[in-house]
């Protein structure tokens, strides 16, 4: 199979869906030989903030001189971007060749009686089989969907992390905040450290756990502390106080949700530290300064300004309404927003309508987006008639977004990482091509 052929493929396998719990992905494993069970691995979990805190402690490791591998999902433009080595995707024929190799497997396990895996499933295989051939030092490890039963959670981690619990995935993880702490609080394992920016019910339900299985934790706002946050259009600075000592950082993600994101990279590195990875103040400063996590409050153009985030629950826009006065200095917002239906479509409305001028909806590219028009009819219990459209293609709810914007106007495009994505991808072709209404930051 070449690259295409392979993600046909490996796209066959969501008619599956959704189908969580560990037998299949554990059978697979044992198939390909436990490639996992090789691997120093740092498991990160939680509602919002994995993939910028697990892009820090990458970016960190590999300022130390370590072989870091990175698997996050899912991906903004590419496949390959769900799998890194030192920040380097992984080419598209290694992937063709993996996936090729994984099909008579997998096809034997359905001839053996057993359920297919899911796509994921897949894909977690693919990744700790290639991280473990290419032989890295650590592996930064993102969890799909909960934890609990998540497939990555066949890995005995070095540290684990779990940022936060908020609701979201509410169909799969239960109706909660309890039930879904519970979930996460499953990749927790038997004397591993754990770190948490969890609070409240959530925070207890973790406290539990972790006493049961003996892992020492650290929470946000008792054993980790953040003070004198320093937010800028250009990054966020902050102390944070740990056991182990004070440290100044500095990292080039806007919004305070980073410095809680990134007090939990350093108390999972220093955890690390403890465990065999060698690394001094100069590559801490040095990784973060150089941590890059695109379309989370990314200002993609100046003139106009024009800003792309995946907030895509309600604690996510809360964080994304808490940074745009700062962002946006002061300007006036346009917002474009696409958001899939399974998500509190309603609630995000309600929070942003306050900082917006006028609203364009649009529909995300997935079959989760349902009846994306019927948020208009909310929109207009906030809003004049005149200041909401509808754009079904995301392209042309951006061209009506730019439209309207002048210098004295923000853009923001929000709601769904998978509308982000195709936002993305169309701004920068256009700033590529030199397009009219938008000028390179």
């Amino acid at each position: 199979m070449n690259y295409q052929e392979a993600l046909d493929y490996l796209a066959q396998q969501t008619k599956f869906g959704i189908n969580l719990g560990l037998e299949r992905i554990q059978e697979l494993l044992r198939r390909l030989g436990n490639p996992q069970d090789g691997l120093k691995v740092v498991h990160i979990g939680g509602t919002n903030g994995k993939g910028s805190t697990a892009a820090m402690i990458a970016s960190v490791l590999r300022a130390a001189g370590y072989r870091t591998g990175l698997f996050t999902s899912p991906h903004l433009h590419s496949y390959t971007e769900r799998y890194r080595i030192n920040g380097q995707a992984i080419a598209e024929e290694e992937v063709a060749r993996l996936i090729t190799g994984l099909r008579p497997v997998l096809e034997q396990m359905v001839a053996d009686g057993m359920e297919a895996p899911t796509e994921f499933e897949v894909s977690t295989a693919l990744a700790f089989l290639w991280f473990a051939r290419q032989q890295v030092d650590w592996l930064v490890l993102e969890v799909g969907l909960g934890g609990e039963i998540d497939s990555t959670n066949v890995v005995r981690p070095e540290v684990v992390v779990i940022t936060n619990v908020g609701m979201d995935h509410m169909d799969y993880l239960g109706p909660t905040i309890a039930d879904i702490a519970r979930a996460k609080a499953g990749i927790i394992k038997p004397g591993c450290p754990v770190v948490t920016g969890a609070s409240g019910t959530a925070l207890e339900i973790i406290q539990t756990r972790a006493r049961e299985l003996s892992a020492p934790l650290w929470s946000l706002g008792q054993e980790i502390q953040v003070r004198d946050i320093d937010l800028s259009a250009t990054g966020t600075a902050c102390r944070v106080q740990t056991p182990r000592g004070e440290y100044f950082i500095q990292v080039p993600l806007l919004g305070a949700h980073q410095a809680a994101n990134a007090a939990l990279a350093v108390a999972a590195l220093l955890h690390l530290r403890e465990r065999g990875a060698e690394w001094r103040g100069e590559h801490l400063r040095s990784g973060l300064a150089e941590t890059r996590w695109p379309g989370r409050l990314e200002i993609i153009s100046q003139q106009p300004l024009v800003i792309l985030d995946g907030a895509h629950n309600l604690a996510g826009a809360q964080a994304l309404a808490e940074a745009l006065p700062l962002v946006t200095a002061g300007r006036r917002l346009n917002l474009v927003l696409g958001m899939l239906a399974d998500k509190e479509r309603e609630k995000v409305l309600a929070l942003l309508v306050p900082c917006i001028q006028h609203l364009i909806i649009t529909r995300p590219n997935s079959y989760r987006a349902g009846d994306w028009q019927a948020l208009a009819a909310v929109a207009r219990q906030y809003l004049p008639d005149k200041r909401v459209e509808l754009y079904e293609q995301v392209e042309k709810a951006i061209e009506r977004g730019l439209a309207i914007t002048d210098a004295q106007q923000a853009l923001l495009i929000t709601g769904s990482l998978y509308m982000i994505a195709d936002a993305r991808s169309y701004l920068l072709k256009k700033l590529s091509k030199g397009g009219a209404g938008v000028e390179s930051i």
